[in-house]
């Protein structure tokens, strides 16, 4: 009976699993999370209203936190409009120096902020775009990173990782829901 919020992140919140939440505990506010480690992993989040959202198609994300500031950007940099997906960047107080011993992929991940000079903002990989509410909305990714269980996966890893083992000549690794819930599935030819 003292439960007042419920934080959720780590990967998209499902519609059905808020809708649930809301017909479970109505009387708790249920807060959808987004941030990666490298912007101290809360950049934005959203309060769920059941009556609001029960159409969505996906959850936003929100708005940024306060100190966050959040782009949309184009490949050039520049600013996407309202209901144009781009490239999602974080910059502002909670964004990381960058990789421990990894020069070459922090000057690929962390940019200069054009719109504020001296500044940095991370590449997230994402792609969103904005809705006319100022709230951000989720659409995927622009590599083959996926999330489960809020941990990163990178498919091509695993696949590089199967084909080393003697015997193997292909592997394709997927995510598949057929339990409802996403699980890794790998594809190998070539093993007797």
């Amino acid at each position: 009976t003292n439960l007042k919020r419920v934080f959720a992140g780590g990967e998209p919140l499902a519609p059905r699993t808020a809708a649930r939440f809301a017909s479970i505990l109505p009387q708790v506010s249920l807060i959808h999370g987004y941030g990666p480690t490298e912007a101290t992993v809360d950049a934005a989040f959203y309060v769920l209203d059941p009556e609001r959202d029960r159409d969505r198609l996906r959850i936003p994300i929100g708005k940024p936190v306060p100190g966050a500031r959040l782009y949309v950007l184009d490949p050039h940099l520049a600013v996407q409009p309202s209901g144009v997906a781009g490239e999602l960047y974080i910059a502002g107080a909670g964004v990381a120096r960058g990789y421990l011993n990894r020069p070459a992929l922090t000057e690929e991940r962390f940019l200069k902020d054009p719109f504020y000079p001296g500044e940095r903002m991370y590449k997230t990989g994402d792609v969103a775009r904005w809705l006319p509410d100022g709230n951000i909305e989720f659409l995927g990714r622009t590599d083959d990173q996926v999330k489960i269980r809020g941990y990163r996966i990178e498919p091509g890893e695993i696949e590089a990782a199967l084909r080393s083992i003697e015997g193997v000549r292909e592997a394709a690794v997927t995510v598949r829901t057929d339990s409802g819930e996403p699980e890794l599935c790998a594809y190998v030819e070539g093993l007797q």
